[in-house]
């Protein structure tokens, strides 16, 4: 536009100065070396405007020439990136359809044109693990590590792969590293509470659940389940390390609250017995009942392993004189009986727990108690009555 005006004043001039001076041209004298050239001053201005116009007609042309390319070029360009798009979506589709194959092919075949190859190579990788490709699934995550800003979703995919793989040491080492850097993102945090079970790393998750609480990933209520099953295998890593002095010396060192839980009271009693501390089970089950008589300890007297049962005999008895319709005391007083081998004394306390409710291990004792006082029939009778029970469709 520029070079238009200029174009139409400078012609402006010349027909002003034309005017102005009409039959008196002037001369001009142009010598170059041996070669003189003359015009008149009108025909010089008549040049001098002719070339501009030519150079900037010829200038015009040229941009038009390279503003054709550069569309024809964009357009091309355009119309790749608009279909990688769509084989991508494609691509996806039959990912989450399984269509593994035709995911990875579609995904893959026009990725160097999309505007995001990483998700290209993430996809493209996802359905190389379905195929059971670990050698391109990891090829593919390679091409997806070499693009910018792809750390954190590369490491996310390689990381669910490899807990998919059960391959959980590996992931582990992935997970820690993201952790470092990205530690309140909640996929990382998911993902590093699976892997903290599978390897029992117990101390790490209970740090773990603070955070996991914080970020919405688990809720209140899935915080104690969770705690308590930490807690708990915390309790058998301890004994395994320490044996059941160290056993000992880490239930002290818990907090009185969590010392009350039942649960938690259970898996201690199993660890103690696990490591011949029978009687240090022993106090701990017989002071827990006397506080909570319903309690599932009952079941665990019967495993204790002591020099003499008189003691834990003596306290059934009581409770049995407290509540005659504890089933779970007379079942566990009657395993004492077998032991002791006096069988009537067992058939007493089975009949009277299984008369409270059913259970199979009690019908079994039963028969076993009836079989040794040569009670044949009526043993196969509650033999019987066991499968009977065993063959029941759960409710």
């Amino acid at each position: 536009m520029f070079r238009l005006i200029f174009l139409f004043v400078v012609l402006g001039l010349g027909l002003f100065v034309g005017t102005q001076y009409s039959g008196q041209q002037g001369y001009v004298l142009v010598s170059i070396a041996d070669k003189t050239l003359e015009m008149s001053v009108t025909t010089l201005v008549i040049f001098i405007i002719a070339t501009l116009a030519a150079l900037f007609g010829l200038e015009y042309l040229i941009k038009k020439i390279f503003y054709a390319s550069s569309a024809t070029w964009n357009y091309f360009s355009v119309r790749k990136m608009r279909r990688s798009r769509r084989y991508t979506n494609e691509g996806i589709i039959k990912l989450l359809e399984g269509d593994f194959k035709q995911a990875e092919k579609k995904v893959t075949r026009w990725a160097n044109h999309h505007d995001m190859p990483l998700l290209c190579y993430l996809v493209a990788s996802e359905a190389a693990q379905g195929l059971g490709d670990k050698k391109q699934r990891d090829r593919y995550l390679e091409l997806a590590a070499q693009q910018d800003n792809s750390q954190l979703a590369v490491e996310l995919t390689r990381a669910k792969q490899q807990i998919r793989d059960a391959d959980y040491n590996a992931a582990f080492d992935t997970l820690s590293t993201l952790n470092s850097q990205y530690s309140n993102n909640s996929i990382v945090l998911n993902l590093l509470k699976q892997v903290y079970i599978e390897l029992k790393l117990w101390q790490p998750l209970l740090d773990l659940i603070p955070k996991l609480v914080k970020n919405n990933i688990i809720t209140t209520e899935e915080q104690q389940p969770l705690m308590l099953r930490a807690q708990c295998g915390l309790l058998h890593e301890v004994a395994e390390q320490s044996g059941s002095e160290g056993l000992i010396a880490h239930w002290n060192s818990l907090p009185r609250k969590m010392k009350s839980d039942l649960e938690l009271i259970n898996c201690f009693a199993e660890q103690l017995i696990a490591r011949q501390a029978d009687n240090e089970a022993f106090t701990l089950i017989k002071e827990t009942l006397s506080k909570h008589p319903n309690s599932d300890l009952y079941r665990l007297i019967p495993e204790l392993k002591l020099a003499d049962t008189h003691p834990v005999i003596t306290f059934l008895q009581s409770v049995l004189r407290k509540d005659a319709n504890n089933a779970a005391a007379h079942s566990a007083l009657a395993q004492l009986y077998l032991r002791n081998d006096k069988w009537q004394d067992a058939q007493h306390h089975l009949e009277k727990a299984l008369s409270v409710r059913s259970s199979v291990p009690d019908y079994s004792y039963l028969a076993i108690a009836l079989e040794k006082q040569n009670l044949t029939n009526a043993a196969h009778e509650v033999s019987k009555k066991a499968l009977t029970l065993i063959n029941e469709p759960a409710a």
